[in-house]
This record gives C-alpha cells, sequence and structure tokens, in this order.
C-alpha cells in the first residue's frame, strides 16, 4: 500500500506549486519586487546561469524592482556590482545587499563604540564594509598566513580593545585565526560575537560546492561555547534595510533562492513570496524529503523559467 507515496506529485509532497504560465502570471501580478540570491541563482563561481540575463532584463522593463541579497561575505557591495558587470549584468550597488554590509549595519544601528576594534574571521568584504561604516578591523585577509608556536611557555597576544569578532566565509581560515576570535570572545569582557550568516557549503566553484561560513562559525562556537549573533539569511535583520529605501511592503515581495533554511526561510520570515530555484544547493529529493519542513511558494528549475512562461 505504500507504493501510492512514490505516485504523489511533487506539489503533493511540498505543498507548493511549480512555475507554470499561469502561477507565473499570478506571481508577476501580485509582486512589484524580486529578492535575488546570488550563488546558485545567478551563478555558480564565476559561471552565469543560463538565461539569467534576459531573465532580470524582462522584470526590470515590466517594471519589477530587484534586489541581490547574498549571504557570501567575501566581497562587498562594490566589488559585487563590479562581479555583475564582468559577467555582463547592470546592477548598482544600492541594488546589493550582502552578509558583510549586514555585519557593519549591525555594529552601526547598536552605537557600537569606534574606539573599539573589530576582529574579522573572513576576506575582504567584510573589511571593506567595516571602514565603510566608520569602523578599524583588523585581521581578515592579513592573518591569512599566520601561524602559532606551540611550545613551552608560549603567550599568545591579543588587541583588548577589540569589542566584536565577525566570522564569515574565510578559505584562508588558520589556527592563529581562531585562536585570535577565541581570545577575544572569552577574554574581552563584553566581546559581540558576530556571524555573517551559517550556511553549510554552497557553489563557489561552477562544478562543485564548498564548505561554506557556517564551517568556520562552528569552529568558534565550539571553541568559546557560546552562539553567534546572526545577520545574514535567514535573519530579517537586512529587511529593515530594504523597507527603508524601497517602500515596498514584503507582501510584494518575493524571494528567489536556492536553500531552503537561508532564503526561503528569510522570506517566509519577512513575509514575502518565496520561489525555490533549483539551479544550486536544494535539488528535489531534498525539497520532496519528509524531514524537510521548509515549504516555498513555488519551484521552478532555474530562474530563466519565469521568463520561459511568460512567452
Amino acid at each position: 500500500m505504500d507504493g501510492g507515496i512514490t505516485n504523489l506529485t511533487t506539489e503533493e509532497r511540498t505543498n507548493c506549486q511549480r512555475l507554470t504560465p499561469l502561477t507565473t502570471a499570478n506571481l508577476l501580478d501580485s509582486v512589484d519586487a524580486f529578492l535575488f540570491d546570488c550563488d546558485g541563482v545567478i551563478w555558480k563561481g564565476d559561471a552565469l546561469i543560463d538565461g539569467v540575463s534576459d531573465t532580470l532584463d524582462t522584470l526590470r522593463a515590466l517594471g519589477k524592482k530587484l534586489v541581490f541579497v547574498t549571504n557570501n561575505s567575501t566581497k562587498s557591495r562594490r566589488q559585487y556590482a563590479k562581479k555583475f558587470h564582468s559577467v555582463g549584468i547592470s546592477v548598482s550597488e544600492d541594488e546589493i545587499f550582502s552578509s558583510s554590509f549586514a555585519a557593519a549595519m549591525y555594529l552601526k544601528v547598536i552605537d557600537f563604540p569606534k574606539e573599539k576594534k573589530v576582529y574579522v574571521i573572513g576576506e575582504e568584504g567584510i573589511g571593506e564594509e567595516l571602514q565603510l561604516a566608520g569602523f578599524t578591523s583588523l585581521g581578515g585577509p592579513e592573518d591569512g598566513k599566520k601561524t602559532v608556536q606551540l611550545r613551552p611557555n608560549y603567550l599568545f597576544e591579543h588587541d583588548k580593545s577589540v569589542g566584536a569578532v565577525v566570522v564569515g566565509l574565510d578559505q584562508y581560515i588558520n589556527y592563529y585565526k581562531l585562536q585570535y576570535a577565541t581570545l577575544c570572545i572569552r577574554e574581552n569582557p563584553g566581546c559581540l560575537f558576530i556571524a555573517t550568516n551559517r550556511d553549510a557549503v554552497g557553489h563557489l566553484t561552477d562544478l562543485q560546492e564548498w564548505p561554506g561560513a557556517g564551517c568556520m562559525v562552528a569552529a568558534v562556537c565550539g571553541s568559546t561555547q557560546k552562539e553567534p549573533i546572526v545577520v545574514g539569511k535567514p535573519s530579517t535583520f537586512l529587511m529593515e534595510f530594504l523597507l527603508k529605501k524601497f517602500n515596498i511592503p514584503t507582501s510584494r515581495m518575493c524571494m528567489v533562492g536556492d536553500r531552503l533554511d537561508t532564503d526561503i526561510l528569510f522570506g517566509q520570515n519577512a513575509g514575502c513570496r518565496t520561489l525555490l530555484v533549483l539551479s544550486g544547493v536544494t535539488d528535489i529529493s531534498d525539497l520532496q524529503d519528509s524531514k524537510n519542513h521548509i515549504r516555498p511558494e513555488y519551484f521552478a528549475d532555474k530562474v530563466s523559467d519565469i521568463i520561459r512562461f511568460i512567452q
């Protein structure tokens, strides 16, 4: 009798609808802005996903506002705008909301003292956004080649004026950085532990998934026995800035992403419509899995399905 389960459609298993000409028309009629994740949705590594450019052009021509909300903290908004241009897509910095920007804005919102410093496990994007927000950072790429000396009577020194540690994706993470961050969080009174995001993996190249920021965050959680403040998706912290900037209610926005636990949950937490694309981390078996309780409103193979059904 259990054979009937295998005959259920994806819609029946997940309570979400595949994009069709009808559902696409309904979605477009009910949405003024599309929020796009980048890795696995717009591109994989440096390779643009087929049909993305035409889809974005079509949506703009229809009068839709486009916003790009990425958990990848390795780049600043300026660097992301440059990457978009390098793959032939014109996007302004004002349309980009990255987790590196979110970390800097969080510190600004809480009135983090300017005399305090920020230690970074991460890459250039975090440091650049912190600088633009008026904060002094250390660590990051500069500590990528530093080593420790595990010998008798060796004391690892750290800056006592560090008031926050920001942890993001860092392909140059090492034992030195982990010790520095750990000492700041454990020994500097009131030091904040901030994570750009907790993504387990990401499509950092076009052929493979790679360890995400969640791996770096987990290492610091383990050594400090503390949980971080998460500023990227699925936290809705960035949504406050989106609402102020674009003045569009969340019910008229659609979050488009390839991850259930970050993109789709972010959209649902904020009250947005949601569209899962299967071009990145999540595949159809993940969506159908009985253990999955995050249901997007719609799903499609890739972003370009939107214009395929319009046409």
